[in-house]
């Protein structure tokens, strides 16, 4: 069986994060074993199964791979490849307070066990 790419390793661990929570891309870098924080950027960037992708949902589960959800160490929101207000809106759209472009991460952290 073929082994899993990098960014389908970041993909499958990040529909953990549920509607309404938000984790860090090195949070999510370092459950996957590394400290490649810039390439789980770069794979949100390439991400074919988002709202905004190309592919439509994931053929990992029934959903779509929710990259909105992944923002940097200091609660800032980070890129997105729609844009940083389409990114705002789809996590606003969740329940999620964003201010000023920055997410409280005590209240809407979420961790990987």
């Amino acid at each position: 069986m073929k082994s899993k790419n990098f960014n389908e390793r970041c993909y499958s661990l990040l529909i953990k994060v549920p509607k309404g929570k938000v984790t860090t891309y090195k949070f999510l870098a370092e459950a996957l074993g590394t400290k490649a924080y810039r390439a789980v950027g770069n794979a949100m960037n390439k991400n074919p199964y988002g709202a905004w992708g190309r592919a439509g949902g994931s053929p990992l589960k029934s959903e779509l791979v929710s990259c909105h959800r992944v923002v940097c160490s200091d609660g800032k929101v980070g890129g997105f490849a729609a844009g940083t207000p389409a990114k705002i809106k789809l996590l606003k759209s969740e329940g999620i307070e964003v201010l000023n472009g920055e997410i409280n991460l005590k209240e809407y952290l979420f961790k990987f066990n």
